[in-house]
């Protein structure tokens, strides 16, 4: 069993709450939270989460901001969120999302895929790479990097703030 990935973008405040620790408390809260949500505010990158972090910052887990914020930067707000929210929850702040969506937007996913190496990616440890085939960079990491795209920069445009969640999912 692997971990999926899922993004969520939020306005700064929600019903009143401005804490990022009591949005997620609302907001994850609920197990019926993806359809309480417009599906453009969302973007799930499943099992696909490491993959794509090992080709924007050519690490398994490392990187500096805004690449490193893609995908594993920002702050926990579970510590082992599982035993109460079923997921860990990561918080990016809104004047951190900026600078990840300019980065999505000027750095096209061309230049990435050129990084894609499954055996490397396996031996570095990233999630699913033995799993890989040659369509993968182009049938999977392309689309969930497209989706980033389009999820970051309609955030940095509203201000919002991104909330990744990660779960259990069978492979």
């Amino acid at each position: 069993m692997g971990l999926a990935m899922s993004y969520l973008r939020l306005p700064p405040s929600l019903e009143g709450r401005r804490d990022p620790d009591g949005i997620a408390q609302l907001v994850f809260g609920r197990p019926d939270w993806r359809r309480r949500h417009p599906a453009d505010r969302i973007a799930d990158v499943g099992g696909a989460w490491q993959a794509l972090h090992y080709l924007i910052t050519g690490d398994p887990w490392d990187g500096r901001p805004p690449e490193g914020d893609v995908v594993c930067g920002g702050r926990l707000l579970t510590e082992d969120g599982t035993g109460e929210l079923g997921m860990d929850v990561i918080y990016l702040p809104p004047e951190r999302v900026r600078p990840v969506a300019e980065l999505l937007a000027e750095v096209p996913f061309g230049m990435l895929a050129e990084r894609f190496d499954a055996a490397a990616m396996a031996a570095a440890g990233v999630q699913d790479a033995d799993r890989m085939d040659a369509d993968a960079c182009e049938r999977v990491l392309r689309p969930a990097y497209e989706r980033l795209t389009r999820l970051f920069g309609a955030a940095a445009a509203d201000g919002q703030a991104v909330y990744k969640t990660m779960a259990p999912h069978a492979r």
